[in-house]
């Protein structure tokens, strides 16, 4: 849900340019996957398109190429210090650390059911999160 209400949010503001956006998964039980049929049809009604995605697990280039891994939960965050201990932890963060609660999860809707609960969260991360990115671009052009 994160990549493509975050890519909806960048196309928005007319910033494509200047992300690169993608989720992968820390473990491999959806590999090959699409999208779980209640999500993709969350997003559909929200007016966002996740044709085409398909599970990966996260790689070593991927942390070496993105600025920012951005996990929903603990969970996430053990299994990826696990298959990558050496990563560079300045780069991980948990999505809603950006909205101020500091170690609150993402409400994961695989064991709850309520993906309009997770949709809501992954959101408010998101939104927070542009916002950190902005202001931090805006710090570093008035340099």
């Amino acid at each position: 849900m994160a990549e493509f209400i975050f890519k909806d949010m960048i196309k928005k503001e007319h910033l494509e340019h200047e992300f690169n956006i993608a989720s992968a998964a820390t473990s491999t039980e959806e590999i090959g996957n699409p999208v779980y049929p209640p999500v993709k049809a969350l997003l559909e009604s929200k007016g966002l398109s996740c044709k085409g995605k398909r599970a990966r697990q996260i790689t070593k280039d991927d942390l070496d190429f993105y600025d920012y891994i951005i996990l929903m939960d603990n969970n996430n965050l053990r299994n990826l210090s696990y298959l990558y201990p050496q990563a560079n932890q300045n780069k991980i963060h948990l999505l809603m650390d950006f909205t101020g609660t500091k170690g609150q999860e993402v409400d994961d809707p695989w064991y709850t059911d309520n993906f309009a609960l997770a949709y809501n969260d992954i959101k408010q991360g998101c939104t927070a999160l542009l916002h950190f990115l902005k202001e931090k671009h805006d710090k570093k052009t008035s340099l």
